[in-house]
């Protein structure tokens, strides 16, 4: 658990008098109010391993195959008997791969750097002055995670590099919101740089799929499409997509999940 600031920038508009946890004290100039609570960031280099072993705890066996239709999918259960249910959770994927074709789905480019500076808490700001589509928010990863320090929210964008001018646009602007991540009078070179990344978020217009279909006489669950909130969706998003899964097994006879 780690404190988390969210920092709002509004102009011509005053919060409601009262409004919780509203000051104006030590905020960086531009900066209107902002609000303090507790909150978590997950360490996914830790966190995926440790689904992965809880998966197998149950008996799951994992598979890696290439495959370019989704009904494709039934065929690989490692029984050698066809799966009564394929689970669909390919993200982007899911525009080219058969018998999905998801034209709705566009990747939301985003682009971060890793530092070994660590702020304190964790941050995130509504908006910034260079573009609309980038953002600020910084946070610090468990176990020796780093600060991961964004970002951008680049629609449509699939480049995979990272573009060097965005990444000092993204230092520049985290030092500018919390002056103490680096050393007194340092810019962009007190900061200790683990890497740069870049992912596509798979945003989906209607938001999220999660619902049964029948593709080439192959009972399909989709569960994607969740943008930039997959982590925090995914137990809820799993349940319901496990109760589809539920209902296709009751109508074949078979027993649930």
């Amino acid at each position: 658990m780690r404190l988390s600031i969210i920092v709002r920038k509004i102009k011509d508009q005053q919060p409601e008098i009262g409004s919780p946890n509203w000051c104006r004290r030590n905020l960086a100039p531009g900066i209107d109010n902002a609000s303090v609570f507790t909150s978590v960031c997950i360490n996914t280099a830790i966190y995926l391993p440790w689904l992965i072993g809880q998966c197998r705890k149950t008996g799951v066996v994992f598979k890696r195959a290439v495959i370019k239709h989704v009904a494709d999918a039934a065929s690989l259960h490692h029984s050698g008997k066809k799966a009564d249910v394929v689970v669909n959770c390919t993200g982007l994927s899911s525009r080219k791969l058969g018998g999905v074709n998801d034209d709705k789905l566009h990747p939301i480019r985003g682009q971060i750097v890793v530092v070994r500076n660590d702020p304190g808490a964790m941050f995130s700001i509504s908006g910034t002055d260079d573009a609309e589509d980038e953002v600020t928010y910084m946070m610090t990863r468990a176990a020796g995670g780093g600060t991961v320090i964004g970002g951008s929210y680049q629609k449509d964008q699939w480049d995979p590099l990272p573009d060097p001018n965005l990444a000092v646009r993204i230092m520049k602007r985290a030092i500018a919101l919390v002056p103490q991540l680096v050393g007194e009078g340092q810019g962009i070179e007190g900061l200790d740089v683990i890497r740069h990344g870049v992912g596509l978020r798979p945003f989906r217009e209607d938001g999220p799929r999660i619902e049964a279909d029948k593709v080439n006489g192959v009972s399909v669950v989709h569960n994607y499409g969740h943008g930039g909130f997959g982590y925090q969706a995914s137990f809820g998003c799993a349940a319901e997509a496990v109760e589809l899964v539920n209902g296709v097994l009751k109508q074949k006879g078979r027993a649930k999940l």
